[in-house]
């Protein structure tokens, strides 16, 4: 693990963007497409794509290795259960709920990564980047924070969805010397082949009648909310550890507010500017105790 660069927040910012986009387009498949079928189809897709990356590079895919249980592991929690889950929750939850409830990503990382990592400790400066930066989503989306008995269920989902991100993360710095495009690929490889017979036997796709929007948007989902921004996933994730990367979750809702003052013409209000504010504010006492960690290890 190293202490963050401009290229990592660059990088950082990318993923952000590109995963800002996928509620929008799960929304839109959902019109047509069941959860099983939208996560096996995005990681399928994606995986098509980073495949064909390999083989134009010439990286040697061991997905079929004695590492296999590992990639195996790692697909089905890293993507058939968050990927079901979330497609599941969304259908019966304001956007702005959704982003917060994701936005729990960096607490969870805090508290698994002191547990289950030899460099990422939890110490009080990270403590207070990580509430900061989750202060400045809650203030974001204040609101508009609506949890009933209709929808909780659906809520949790997400949450749960989220967790599973992060556990994934974990078992994926197990393996985290192997080539990034292998990694990637081996991963949604098994991914695909776990959630194939569960989305045949619970929704039998044969008997859909697919909206071509709803096509658009899960194609899409599959070349860049999948395959390539988990390339820049992992790649954040070896190099810079698994605080560092969760911290995409307070940086997607903000860029959507961006997105909507640019495309849609969305007023930014004084409470936006207070989020983006703490989210940066949160970022600096993050990258602090990043280095501290390195200075104490």
């Amino acid at each position: 693990m190293t202490s963050p660069k401009t290229i990592d927040y660059i990088l950082l910012s990318i993923l952000s963007l590109i995963w800002a986009s996928a509620f929008f387009n799960i929304k839109i498949a959902t019109y047509s497409y069941g959860p099983l079928t939208i996560a096996f189809l995005r990681i399928f897709l994606g995986a098509v794509l980073i495949v064909i990356m390999c083989i134009f590079k010439n990286i040697k895919i061991e997905a079929f290795s004695k590492d296999w249980y590992w990639f195996a592991v790692i697909g089905f929690v890293n993507l058939v259960i968050p990927f079901f889950l979330i497609a599941y929750g969304v259908q019966k939850i304001q956007s702005n709920l959704a982003a917060i409830l994701m936005s729990t990503t960096p607490l969870s990382s805090a508290v698994l990564a002191h547990f289950f990592t030899k460099t990422e400790k939890i110490n009080f400066t990270k403590v207070i980047g990580v509430i900061v930066g989750f202060a400045g989503i809650v203030i974001l989306f204040s609101d508009n924070i609506l949890i009933n008995n209709d929808n909780f269920f659906y809520a949790l989902m997400i949450l749960v969805g989220s967790t599973f991100y992060v556990i994934g993360g974990i078992l994926t710095l197990k393996i985290s010397t192997k080539k990034n495009e292998n990694l990637t690929s081996s991963i949604l490889i098994w991914g695909s082949i776990i959630i194939f017979p569960i989305m045949i036997y619970y929704e039998q796709p044969w008997n859909l009648t697919p909206r071509l929007d709803s096509t658009i948007s899960l194609i899409y989902l599959g070349v860049f909310p999948t395959g390539i921004a988990w390339l820049i996933r992992f790649h954040i994730l070896k190099k810079n550890g698994l605080v560092f990367h969760s911290q995409v979750a307070y940086l997607i809702p903000i860029f959507g507010v961006i997105l909507g003052y640019i495309f849609l013409k969305e007023v930014i209000t004084f409470k936006v500017l207070i989020a983006l504010f703490a989210v940066i504010l949160g970022f600096y006492f993050v990258k602090k105790s990043i280095k501290q960690n390195l200075t104490s290890n």
